[in-house]
């Protein structure tokens, strides 16, 4: 491990992911490699925490995986594995599902948004979703979590069950996962309503960059992305009521790697006509090159099966011994 931490993070195989996944959280995740013991796994047990079709679950994690590795994620850096490959990830869940409370999970907004009016139909699964993800961080001991704001509740909860963990049984076992602070994260919004996230559950396509989309599709969707008529303001704060306009500069920022003040003192006073076709071109120069590898990858579905696999086995020798001292402490096996 190195002197910064262990870093564990997880996503789901739900489809291709977007722009908005690679600019607030993959691009995070790639420069973490830096300077963390870092854990990468497709949560692919948190899927089936609703209705899955079993073809494209086992598609979609070769995707995800592809696009992963595409866009830096290394495998002889970081752990990179499937949930479901990892049985300690489940049998942490059942003995956090014996720790935790009904009232900390009753409290968790994410279950009360997915059920919506209908909870009484929701599965066991999804109610009891955050005591798997506080398996999946401490299964690993990890000090480290990066999360968005849908997800800053589900950690306090792991926290909440790493102390719970320690005091029942008198141990110093779980540490307090902290949640990291993503310096380069960036919030991406709709491409046709500034003010909801961009996401990959939107019925239409034209709201989104996928990873995979070709030239022409992004230089379209740039180009028919949602604006207003006003020419780009030459400072940031005349972006305030502005929702689309910010959304695009953001985006610019976060691929370039330049602060918004800066795209602005170039842009402004400029209409969209000569700043969405700069844009595209940015789009298309980060995203091509990850669309171009993830095809190579994918091309060779048993290689990926063989990276999945060997991840998981390096997963296991970490969570194999943590998982036996649990059963040591609760009593389930000889000290």
């Amino acid at each position: 491990m190195t002197s910064a931490g262990r870093i564990f993070s997880g996503v789901q195989p739900t489809g291709n992911l977007h722009l908005g996944n690679y600019l607030g959280a993959i691009k995070n995740w790639v420069e973490l490699q830096t300077d963390f013991d870092c854990i990468y796994c497709v949560v692919d047990l948190h899927a089936i925490t609703v209705p899955q079709e079993p073809v494209n679950l086992r598609r979609s994690i070769r995707e995800v995986t592809a696009c992963l590795i595409a866009s830096g994620i290394d495998p002889s850096r970081s752990v990179l594995f499937n949930q479901s490959r990892v049985p300690q990830h489940a049998e942490l869940a059942w003995v956090f599902n014996c720790v935790a409370r009904l009232g900390w999970l009753n409290r968790m907004t994410q279950f009360k948004e997915k059920a919506g009016m209908n909870k009484e139909n929701a599965t066991v699964g999804l109610y009891a979703y955050p005591t798997l993800m506080a398996a999946d961080i401490l299964c690993y001991k990890a000090t480290h979590v990066p999360v968005g704001e849908d997800q800053k509740q589900h950690l306090e909860l792991t926290r909440d069950i790493a102390l719970a963990f320690n005091s029942m049984f008198d141990v110093d076992f779980f540490p307090q996962p902290e949640p990291q602070i993503q310096k380069t994260a960036s919030r991406v919004m709709s491409l046709r309503d500034g003010t909801s996230k961009m996401s990959k559950s939107d019925t239409s396509d034209a709201t989104r960059i996928n990873l995979t989309d070709s030239v022409d599709d992004i230089a379209q969707k740039i180009k028919r992305a949602k604006t207003d008529p006003e020419a780009l303001p030459s400072e940031a704060e005349g972006l305030a009521d502005r929702p689309e306009a910010r959304n695009l500069v953001r985006i610019f920022s976060g691929l370039s790697g330049r602060t918004e003040s800066h795209i602005l003192a170039e842009f402004g006073g400029q209409g969209f006509g000569v700043f969405k076709p700069a844009l595209a071109e940015l789009v298309v120069d980060v995203i091509s090159p990850i669309s171009q590898k993830m095809n190579q990858l994918l091309a060779e579905p048993d290689e990926i099966d063989k990276l999945l696999a060997s991840g998981a086995e390096q997963a296991y020798a970490i969570t194999g011994p943590v998982l036996e001292d649990v059963k040591k402490i609760i009593g389930l096996t000889p000290p």
